[in-house]
């Protein structure tokens, strides 16, 4: 990725300064930009660049080479002609709010085209990761690629990640994590409009995959209770997203196995972590990863397939203590109960969805796509339930899916 540290936004093009940075500050509720750089999505040579962000490895047989060479070959395939193939990437700060709801700046990245108007604001909420270097402010995110076609992008760290990596990441608590991506969104806003960059509609769309499919969904929540006239939705695209915690926690628990490891803790933590629940680790998870899930979690070093390879078994009983598997024991039944609170399936949408997820999927488990179709039965939904690998590389279809449909 070329660095521009000397770059100033202005208008609706790039000026170029041979000076210190001059970095435009406004009215700092909104976002502060911190760093800009452009970057191409394809190479002159037309291969993907090599900074573009994949899904992490949450496969533990499947190799993070492969994974990535047939990744590129399913850009190549799914993605057709490229608007605008020069994009500007902007890392910032804004005003958001902590798990309690006190302040809390955050960080994030926005992504736009190097010209031309913007037709629509995207904010999307992001997939699972567990290495700080991988949040979107440090990286070159594969949904800019929404940004070549004529959009903003802004993607949120969450709490945990960018410049909050030395906080508890609240892992799959909806109301911190969608509260995140509201408040960057609401802080881009004047941002653009205050370079020039406003949008043409007003209509926002909403993105997110795994992780971020069920964040997409409580940030629509979200916004149609709270702020509906600063965010009148467009459309949403959810993919592959563990919208039924307690339904998945049954899964695995009915099986015995869990398709990434990783998850377990961050869950347990997580929830723990946003609902204030005040659990003892030590009823949850066996010697060995209560020994080490500060270092392998918390540290924000490892990825989410160095995490799995570490925690070294999809058996949940390596994993968890025989308390953490009982639903029915005390502790346990709390953090089921908390599980069941933050469940996605739980409003009725008033724009249309589209919603994505891989048969072949044994990340996060199918029964998630038919307990949302079972829930929004009867609303302007769209389903796309097919074979589309395992989840890192339904991951890919999906955004290029989603990039494809949109105008």
């Amino acid at each position: 990725m070329k660095h521009f540290p000397s770059v100033f936004l202005i208008g609706l093009g790039l000026a170029l300064s041979c000076h210190h940075p001059e970095v435009e500050y406004v009215d700092f509720d909104t976002f502060q930009p911190l760093s800009v750089q452009s970057a191409p999505f394809f190479m002159e040579d037309g291969n993907l660049n090599p900074d573009v962000a994949m899904m992490g490895d949450t496969d533990l047989e499947q190799d993070t080479k492969v994974a990535r060479t047939e990744g590129v070959t399913l850009v190549k395939d799914l993605l057709g002609v490229v608007n605008s193939n020069s994009l500007v990437h902007i890392a910032g700060v804004f005003q958001g709010h902590d798990v309690d709801g006190s302040p809390l700046k955050q960080s994030g990245k926005l992504i736009v085209p190097a010209s031309g108007p913007i037709k629509n604001l995207i904010l999307v909420s992001h997939y699972t990761i567990g290495a700080n270097f991988e949040c979107p402010s440090e990286t070159f995110p594969l949904e800019a690629i929404f940004a070549a076609k004529g959009y903003a992008v802004a993607v949120a760290d969450y709490i945990g990640f960018g410049i909050t990596a030395d906080r508890v990441h609240p892992y799959m608590h909806t109301e911190s994590t969608a509260r995140s991506v509201v408040d960057m969104g609401l802080a881009i806003l004047p941002y653009l409009k205050h370079i020039g960059r406003e949008p043409e509609s007003p209509e926002v769309i909403l993105i997110g995959y795994s992780q971020g499919g069920s964040t997409t969904l409580a940030v629509m929540d979200m916004i149609q209770d709270e702020y509906f006239s600063d965010f009148p939705l467009r459309m949403v695209y959810a993919g592959g997203g563990p919208y039924d915690l307690a339904a998945t926690f049954d899964v695995s628990m009915e099986t015995g196995i869990t398709g990434i490891p990783c998850a377990i803790p961050m869950i347990v933590q997580g929830v723990n972590e946003g609902e204030k629940l005040g659990l003892d680790m030590a009823d949850f998870f066996k010697p060995r990863l209560l020994e080490n899930y500060r270092e392998w979690i918390n540290s924000k070093r490892y990825t989410v397939g160095q995490i799995n390879k570490n925690i070294n078994s999809t058996d949940l009983h390596d994993i968890m203590t025989d308390e953490g598997l009982n639903k029915h024991s005390r502790n346990t039944a709390r953090l089921y109960t908390a599980l069941l609170n933050n469940s996605t399936l739980n409003f009725q949408p008033l724009c249309p969805i589209y919603l994505f997820h891989s048969r072949q999927d044994q990340t996060v488990p199918f029964i998630n796509a038919l307990m949302a179709e079972q829930f929004f039965k009867g609303n302007d939904v769209r389903y796309d339930f097919g074979d589309y690998g395992k989840h890192s590389m339904a991951a890919v279809r999906f955004v290029l899916t989603v990039y494809k449909d949109l105008p």
